[in-house]
């Protein structure tokens, strides 16, 4: 089972479990995450949810050895993101714990997360750049409201790396925290958020999200993926790995 749920209280802990590709989504694991979302909002009894990586990375972003494959990411106008729950826009919180990797759609699936408590030592980025494959699950809207257009181009442009201090800096990251225990500190702030009166918290911070729009990074994301599949090609050959 690539996508693993534990609940405690009013507290849901969705986790990514593809440590062998360091959580990569392929299109069952991207189903997965969706089911495991709707489910949380759907369930009366719990408040807050979780998203974490089992073994060290939250998410290297799609699996692209799946592409072509029976296993390959569902990328279609109308249904769920590519990464699965994306597109969602829930009624309830979700916290991004992050340790090791976020990047590509795995740095989308961070964004799309309200608040993110990230690792002293985790990277975020769009690494797809090197390889072609567009941010297609909501980067493109979501990182520039962040934290703002010019740095927002800036990574989406680059490709670079940005580490957890500079992810605090720029409003990425909402708290770093030691190495190994985000999961621990994200499941202390779901607690504190769970304890508050939820209509209000619930009906505050869907307020706040209602400017968010998807229509026109799909249309320019699906030419991209048209146009770029000698990337996903070039990455299955094993160029360019360890950021060369």
């Amino acid at each position: 089972m690539t996508v693993r749920v534990e609940r405690q209280g009013s507290l849901t802990t969705v986790i990514l479990d593809r440590p062998d590709v360091r959580n990569a989504v392929d299109g069952p694991t991207a189903a997965g995450l969706a089911a495991a979302f709707r489910a949380f909002d759907a369930d009366d009894a719990s408040s807050v949810a979780i998203l974490w990586g089992a073994g060290g990375t939250f998410c290297a972003g799609a699996d692209l050895h799946a592409i072509g494959t029976e296993r390959g990411n569902q990328v279609t106008e109308d249904g769920d993101g590519p990464m699965g729950p994306t597109r969602m826009r829930l009624s309830k919180p979700v916290i991004a714990a992050v340790e090791g990797h976020a990047v590509a759609g795995g740095l989308e699936l961070a964004l799309w997360c309200d608040l993110r408590v990230v690792a002293a030592d985790a990277t975020f980025g769009v690494f797809s750049r090197r390889w072609g494959v567009p941010l297609i699950d909501g980067g493109t809207v979501r990182l520039p409201q962040l934290i703002g257009t010019g740095r927002a181009l800036d990574l989406i442009l680059t490709g670079r790396a940005v580490s957890a201090r500079e992810a605090l800096d720029i409003g990425l990251a909402s708290r770093v925290v030691p190495s190994g225990t985000t999961r621990q500190h994200a499941e202390a702030l779901a607690a504190q958020l769970a304890a508050f009166p939820q209509a209000c918290l619930r009906n505050d911070r869907l307020s706040a999200l209602e400017a968010e729009s998807m229509a026109t990074e799909f249309r320019y994301g699906l030419a991209s993926l048209q146009a770029g599949l000698d990337g996903v090609e070039r990455f299955r050959s094993g160029a360019g790995r360890h950021g060369t």
